[in-house]
């Protein structure tokens, strides 16, 4: 397991109990390198959407925890948020609670001359994502997928 997967599991078990306190759900958990500088980032949901709140909550919860256990050994910024309405599909449990929802895609290489494409997410199993596109269903390999998302509709 890689350094940063370690630490991105081992912030997820830590913040497993502090969200059930705080009424929401781990969406995810990311530790980044950006500009030089490390992001410990937990993106919570519930039903309805998280608020300021929740957020601030969660965030004081998992610093208290992270200080206590500190595993982590470079200077890092923690940060809470929602994952937002355009939210990327990483996980399968991300998958499963989308299906039926317009999702849009990105290839690493072109398939029938485009590398981006919009529809309803269908199915999905261990290697592939079934999307619905203009009535048709189109079948995309996972590893060539760079980007799936929940579509935004304004």
């Amino acid at each position: 397991m890689s350094k940063k997967s370690e630490i991105e599991s081992k912030t997820e078990a830590l913040l497993e109990p502090i969200a059930q306190a705080n009424g929401v759900e781990i969406y995810d958990v990311e530790y980044v390198k950006e500009a030089g500088e490390w992001y410990l980032r937990a993106y919570i949901d519930k039903e309805g959407g998280v608020d300021i709140n929740d957020c601030v909550n969660v965030n004081h919860a998992l610093s208290d925890a992270l200080d206590v256990d500190d595993f982590i050994d470079e200077a890092y910024t923690l940060e809470v948020s929602s994952p937002g309405l355009g939210r990327q599909l990483k996980k399968d449990r991300h998958l499963a609670k989308s299906i039926g929802q317009e999702v849009e895609l990105k290839l690493y290489k072109p398939k029938d001359g485009t590398r981006e494409f919009a529809g309803i997410l269908k199915s999905f199993d261990d290697t592939s994502i079934t999307v619905t596109i203009n009535d048709k269903d189109e079948q995309f390999i996972k590893k060539e997928i760079s980007v799936i998302k929940l579509a935004l509709d304004f």
